[in-house]
């Protein structure tokens, strides 16, 4: 919601402001058209160039993400730390063998189909696999510290891999104002050959060759700069499910206790994402 409030606060402002100051839309809004074919398709060719075509797709879906928010809320962290516990409960009851079926196939696992929503996401049950892997091949025997560096080595190269997509949008946003500038010059060029027009027609040409700088500074500063800043936040903030996955499963394998694992997770989780620990707590009893 706070998006589209943003937006309709941009374009209020600027459009807003310019028609109270006696400005004119028609001039914008019928040159416009021509203006967004020049910059915006040479600001999507520059950024096919300049990325791989799953980046370049990865920062255009970023825009819905922008929309959307994102994507794990405190249900979702609260689902994480059960599943994360029950998957332990079972290592615990049975032996670090009986996690075979469920690390090799979470997909056919009555434990990962209690949390559909958790299993659809592959980097989700990946980050938990991985590790869990490790520890059945190796009969539970692994160093916590071992174990810790790992995954903090997994979450960098995600997470790296997850900021191209704002890195792209921001590559795009500090190009706009130049290509803005592109389109003006080639709309005085046009103008410059009707130089022997009367003055309103001059006028008119000059005023749609100065809509594409006026474009092209408006789309950087006022939408893909921002869509770029929201779109790291939100990729930092899910970021905090694989924190998560590290502290409960490096801390279970430091023996630490439950109540311990569950607030050293919980602790990675910003406040209003957080769940209770009387929430875990409850849920993971008699797991």
């Amino acid at each position: 919601m706070f998006f589209f409030v943003g937006l309709a606060v941009v374009f209020g402002a600027v459009f807003g402001g310019y028609i109270i100051h006696g400005g004119k839309m028609a001039p914008i809004i019928k040159a416009a058209p021509f203006e967004f074919i020049i910059i915006g398709g040479a600001a999507i060719g520059a950024s096919l160039v300049s990325n791989s075509l799953a980046v370049f797709k990865a920062a255009m879906a970023g825009i819905g993400t922008c929309i959307k928010g994102p994507k794990w809320h405190q249900a979702d962290y609260l689902a994480l730390m059960v599943l994360i516990g029950k998957l332990q409960a079972v290592m615990k009851k049975e032996g670090v063998v009986a996690l075979e079926g469920h690390v090799e196939n979470p997909e056919a696992s009555p434990i990962f189909g209690e949390f559909p929503q958790l299993v659809k996401d592959h980097s989700i049950v990946q980050m938990i696999c991985d590790p869990l892997r490790l520890m059945v091949i190796s009969q539970g025997n692994l160093d916590p510290d071992a174990v810790d560096d790992l995954m903090k080595r997994a979450i960098k190269v995600h997470h790296h891999e997850a900021l191209l997509a704002p890195g792209a949008l921001t590559a795009i946003a500090g190009g706009l104002p130049a290509l803005g500038i592109v389109a003006c010059v080639l709309g005085v060029v046009k103008t410059m050959g009707s130089i022997d027009q009367p003055p309103t027609v001059l006028g008119g040409l000059i005023g749609s060759a100065l809509v594409g700088t006026m474009l092209g500074v408006f789309l950087a500063y006022g939408m893909f700069e921002p869509f770029a800043g929201r779109l790291t936040q939100i990729i930092n903030e899910d970021a905090q499910a694989y924190d998560v996955i590290k502290e409960m499963i490096v801390s279970n394998l430091k023996g630490y206790a439950q109540p311990v694992i569950i607030e050293s997770a919980r602790a990675c989780i910003s406040h209003h994402n957080q769940p209770s620990f009387s929430e875990v707590f409850d849920s993971l009893r008699g797991a």
